[in-house]
């Protein structure tokens, strides 16, 4: 009888011993879980905190670089609102006279001249009163030299005559040589870099009065001297990227 209940005694201590073990065992376990588990917490708090702080330091960058953006811009409306009040103060007999209309809308001004202030009928050639006018275009145009300067030739509908047909065989030559010869004249006056100008021939298709009566014929027939932002101006006011672009796999 107590050698039965000697076993019984020594195999529950066996038995209370291993799950002491165990238990041991598995607290440990849970214990370095535990400490993992916190550990990466951690540093997934410090992420956190990180990718906060960039956003912040982001948006500060946001706010300031918004801010110059604005103010550079109210100074460019400003130098252009200077811009037009000279060109309308040089060409103001010619505007007085329904010659020159000049328009603005924010960033862009437009100054459109009837033909004959500047060329002979049939003529590419600008004559004596036109370089006037257009030296006065040009003194205004020098301080516009970070701008797109682009010249258009504009015509009525009526065909070319028999006497030009062979110099200029349409309309689109006609404008094209006119605003050509304009470009070339104003580049000259003004000293402004030639890359800012552009020359374009529009030819009839681009009327601005009834091309049925004389008189809208006439506000056809004209040459068109558009300012507006440079694209590199323009580029200025993207974002910069910070990052190479991905990689595309071509297999």
């Amino acid at each position: 009888m107590r050698n039965s209940t000697t076993r019984f005694l020594s195999i529950t201590a066996l038995l209370l011993a291993a799950l002491a073990g165990y238990f041991a065992w598995e607290y440990l376990r849970m214990q370095e879980a535990l400490e993992e588990a916190s550990g990466r917490n951690a540093e997934l708090m410090l992420e956190a905190n990180r990718a906060r702080d960039e956003l912040k330091a982001m948006s500060q960058r946001l706010e300031q670089d918004l801010a110059r953006a604005s103010k550079e811009k109210e100074a460019e409306l400003e130098r252009f609102k200077r811009t037009h009040d000279e060109m309308v103060k040089g060409l103001q007999q010619e505007i007085n006279a329904g010659e020159v209309t000049i328009t603005r809308l924010a960033d862009r001004l437009s100054v459109k001249m009837v033909d004959r202030i500047l060329f002979p009928p049939g003529e590419t050639a600008i004559g004596e009163g036109g370089r006037k006018v257009l030296e006065r275009v040009a003194k205004v145009l020098a301080q516009a030299s970070d701008k797109t300067i682009r010249i258009e030739g504009h015509t009525d509908n009526v065909p070319i005559g028999k006497q030009l047909r062979e110099r200029y065989p349409t309309n689109w030559e006609l404008s094209t040589a006119r605003a050509t010869t304009v470009a070339r004249f104003l580049q000259l006056a003004s000293g402004v870099d030639p890359a800012a100008f552009e020359a374009v021939g529009l030819g009839q298709f681009h009327p601005v009065a009834d091309n049925r009566t004389e008189k809208g014929r006439s506000l056809n027939r004209r040459i068109e001297i558009q300012l507006y932002p440079r694209v590199q101006a323009l580029a200025k006011e993207l974002p910069v990227a910070t990052d190479p672009p991905a990689k595309t796999d071509t297999r």
